[in-house]
């Protein structure tokens, strides 16, 4: 199965241009009505920030289409080209040129019911040496259940095969659910992992997210070889991995230029947060929440605040559906610099978020209509690369026009 080629997206590059002398009224996606009726921000800006400018002309080319639902993506060194996860439980080599590689061997089974499969992929900090690559899926576990999992293993020179495979984290409990998995995967520079987790969604495990002797609804932080992590909190009656708890879905996280980690987890209906994670904070899930139910009915008790509860630096209602973000810092697009980007899957748009310190001081969508964006990494050269989430999705570089 190969990849289609770098075909221009000459749509998407003149409805880019078209969005520049579009005015601002038109790009306003504030203008949509809250679904949580009566909630307030905790503070000034905390969500529906002023509306930047998307004052950069963008030109996309489509890489390589074809893939099926690509979850996660990780550049190789020396322009290699860029591994690429695809969620039935495929991991591939997208080359330079955009030809797309048969499915590499190796990997275990996954389910990839609902929102499982394979889900992230990262290159250890010492890749060039020892060629080792981490993942992340959803692991089939016995009488029907499953959670999140990471794995390890060694990719061969040839790049078709990865062996020394073995599983280094396995979320607790189980569960017999096909949603929340979470599954970012981040290094710090100390060289722990981060691997972020989703509480299950079912209303069930949702109150585990609560509860700090199981790993659903965390940031996990742990060393490559998967023992917990030197530095951890130390939180009461919890588990030696968790770095913070309090979540629902986190399918969001990257390490900011000062080293901390930020993330954005999925809300229900409205609610999508923006954190940035401080060891052993309990961010609130699902006591409090900016979202509603489904159904429209109150999450809980129907409150945004609490003693004790970390309030989110942003959250945005209506959601944009987070998944994949980076902290921009490529030559390509220094008015980006320091700037938060991330994907939007209901959106369907990347996302900027220009900060000042822990404050957002401004929002910017670009590239509205160009579909799910499930995952955005900055490459080496600057370019901004997207994947989009579809039975046909692709590997898109983004760059300027």
């Amino acid at each position: 199965m190969g990849g289609r080629g770098m075909t221009t997206r000459i749509i998407a590059g003149i409805a880019a241009a078209l969005a520049l002398a579009a005015p601002a009224a038109a790009q306003d996606f504030n203008a949509a009505p809250p679904n949580g009726k009566g909630q307030q921000p905790a503070f000034p800006g905390q969500t529906r920030a002023p509306v930047m400018a998307s004052d950069v002309a963008l030109e996309t080319q489509t890489v390589t289409a074809g893939l099926e639902h690509p979850w996660g993506m990780a550049e190789l060194p020396n322009a290699k080209g860029w591994l690429v996860t695809e969620r039935p439980g495929r991991l591939r080599l997208i080359g330079p040129d955009g030809k797309m590689s048969a499915p590499i061997k190796g990997l275990p089974k996954v389910d990839s019911r609902g929102q499982g499969g394979l889900l992230d992929v990262a290159l250890a900090p010492d890749f060039a040496q020892s060629r080792r690559i981490f993942f992340s899926f959803s692991e089939p576990r016995e009488d029907g259940k499953n959670g999140t999992a990471v794995g390890t293993g060694i990719l061969d020179d040839a790049m078709t095969t990865l062996g020394e495979t073995k599983v280094i984290f396995q979320q607790q409990p189980a569960w017999d659910s096909d949603k929340h998995f979470g599954s970012r995967l981040v290094f710090d520079r100390e060289g722990m992992l981060f691997v972020t987790t989703g509480e299950r969604s079912n209303p069930e495990p949702r109150q585990l997210a609560q509860d700090v002797t199981t790993d659903l609804g965390k940031v996990i932080r742990i060393p490559p070889d998967g023992q917990s992590a030197p530095g951890n909190p130390q939180i009461q009656n919890g588990r030696l991995e968790i770095y913070s708890y309090g979540h629902r879905n986190l399918q969001a996280a990257a390490l900011a230029p000062d080293g901390t980690l930020w993330t954005i987890e999925h809300g229900p209906k409205g609610g999508d947060e923006l954190n940035h994670i401080r060891p052993g904070v309990n961010y609130g899930w699902p006591i409090i929440t900016y979202g509603t139910d489904y159904s429209g009915a109150p999450i809980g008790e129907g409150i945004t605040s609490q003693e004790g509860l970390e309030q989110p630096v942003y959250y945005w209602d209506p959601v944009i559906g987070p998944s994949g973000m980076t902290f921009y810092d490529g030559a390509m697009f220094p008015e980006w610099k320091g700037q938060i980007v991330a994907g939007g899957l209901v959106s369907q748009s990347i996302v900027r978020l220009a900060l000042e310190g822990d404050k957002v001081t401004g929002e910017a969508r670009d590239l509205q209509g160009i579909g799910r964006v499930r995952d955005v990494a900055v490459a080496a050269d600057g370019a901004l690369m997207l994947l989009t989430d579809a039975d046909d999705g692709a590997l898109i570089r983004v760059t300027r026009k």
